[in-house]
């Protein structure tokens, strides 16, 4: 008796096997993905709620009350909505009821992607009070210096827009409009200053009206 005749002849899945199989398979995967998603969504957009919000406070020293904001048809208008977007802004008030100023979302890209930051700024005073990071993915040690580093965040506790906020070398700030750079984060540094340059110019005429 030779080998052919005890050896089985192994067939290979036939193409709509394979297919079939595969589909099955990513279907599976994908129903997976988006259950995850819908039942973690609710968690994550609470927890980005509840950090924006202590964001606000900490941007505006001072505030009580906040009032989310949003500029439409001309005006500032108060939001009830749960959505974001670049017209939405923030109002701190105090515990007489008096406006302090307003917490503002500002965005651009950064060295490795899009940083997101809060200021506080009062219009009464024309000044930046603060600034907080909201969302950066820059480099570990160098670019996360931009929320990290305490010499750096105290640039934006008095920190005058106009007529533009100027980045230069760490030391050397003699104006209130300038900002003392990082060592070896100059990039990250400059996207803050060019984030603050670019949301003021757009916030400054429609605070004013």
């Amino acid at each position: 008796m030779n080998n052919d005749s005890v050896t089985k002849e192994v067939k290979e899945p036939s193409s709509l096997k394979l297919i079939l199989t595969l589909g099955i398979a990513g279907l599976i995967s994908g129903i997976a993905i988006i259950s995850i998603y819908e039942l973690t969504l609710p968690t994550i957009t609470a927890y980005k709620a509840k950090v924006l919000r202590e964001a606000v406070f900490k941007v505006l020293p001072g505030v009580t009350r906040i009032q989310k904001m949003r500029y439409a048809d001309g005006a500032l208008q108060k939001n009830a909505s749960e959505e974001n977007n670049s017209d939405t802004l923030y109002a701190g008030y105090d515990h007489n009821d008096t406006l302090i100023g307003y917490a503002i979302p500002g965005a651009g890209p950064g060295f490795q992607d899009t940083i997101g930051i809060l200021y506080g700024y009062k219009p009464a005073l024309q000044m930046i009070v603060g600034m907080e990071v909201l969302e950066s993915r820059e480099t570990p040690g160098l670019g996360d210096k931009i929320f990290k580093d305490a010499d750096f965040q105290e640039n934006f506790k008095a920190l005058t827009p106009n007529p533009n906020i100027v980045l230069v070398k760490k030391g050397s700030k003699t104006s209130p409009h300038e900002v003392d750079s990082i060592s070896g984060a100059t990039i990250s540094a400059k996207a803050v200053v060019r984030i603050l340059n670019k949301s003021h110019k757009k916030w400054l005429h429609r605070l004013s009206e």
